[in-house]
């Protein structure tokens, strides 16, 4: 098996290649063009758009089946402060679900990954990060929020001050702690949310650190945190299945 990694392929040429099994995590495929190709039990989640099979494009349709499966994924798109604060509702309920699931099973389970996807408590070190980054640091304006149970996304490399030990094991109760105390700091952050604050920009914070030292639209911090809570519980729902099996 040969295995492609941090590498830079854009503009590449594949004729007469197999890629039967492959597996492509965190790729661009912008603009990718595909002829002749045979796709048969293809899986593909992410962000997806103007997506062309045989000349019609799926990606509207995609969106209307997700929406139809459920219901409240609409309120990850608030258009008002009001919309924020119940989508931000409607998560914490949801979470609070996904939690009672999870101390169903034994701890240990907990921290095994499914297809090399983050464990369950991965991705809740994960969501503390990243409301350490969007909602602390990029909108109320402290340089330096993360905790040391945050775990930055695979990608983003290493920044001084960040921490991002990969190789701790907290228990499910110490994410947890942390966990409330991030929720509480973005509710308090919607309980105060006015329209007028939401299409505003955020201060710049001058020190290093993640997002990098520029202004921001506060509608897109806010708007990355229901995404990233959203569709981690649906990764999380769907692991916690596979592991209880």
């Amino acid at each position: 098996m040969t295995e492609f990694k941090d590498q830079d392929l854009t503009g590449a040429r594949f004729e007469r290649v197999g890629l039967s099994n492959a597996w492509f995590r965190n790729v661009d495929l912008s603009g990718a063009v595909f002829r002749g190709a045979y796709m048969e039990n293809v899986d593909i989640d992410g962000a997806i758009g103007n997506l062309r099979i045989n000349g019609v494009d799926v990606a509207p349709f995609v969106e209307a089946e997700l929406d139809r499966r459920y219901p409240g994924r609409v309120k990850m798109r608030p258009t008002d402060a009001a919309g924020f604060r119940e989508g931000w509702d409607l998560l914490e309920a949801l979470w609070a679900q996904t939690v009672a699931r999870a101390r169903t099973l034994p701890e240990e389970r907990l921290h095994e990954r499914v297809a090399d996807e983050w464990s369950f408590i991965e991705t809740l070190r994960h969501l503390v990060f990243a409301t350490d980054a969007w909602v602390l640091r990029a909108v109320l304006g402290d340089p330096s929020p993360y905790s040391p149970l945050g775990l930055p996304h695979d990608e983003m490399g290493d920044i001084p001050g960040i921490p991002g030990d990969r190789t701790a094991r907290p228990s499910l109760d110490e994410v947890l702690a942390v966990r409330a105390g991030r929720t509480a700091a973005m509710r308090k952050v919607l309980a105060d949310l006015t329209d007028e604050r939401l299409e505003g920009m955020t201060e710049p914070v001058p020190e290093v650190g993640y997002p990098e030292s520029r202004s921001l639209p506060v509608r897109r911090c806010l708007q990355c945190i229901l995404i990233e809570e959203w569709e981690h519980r649906l990764f999380a729902e769907r692991d916690l299945a596979a592991l209880g099996a």
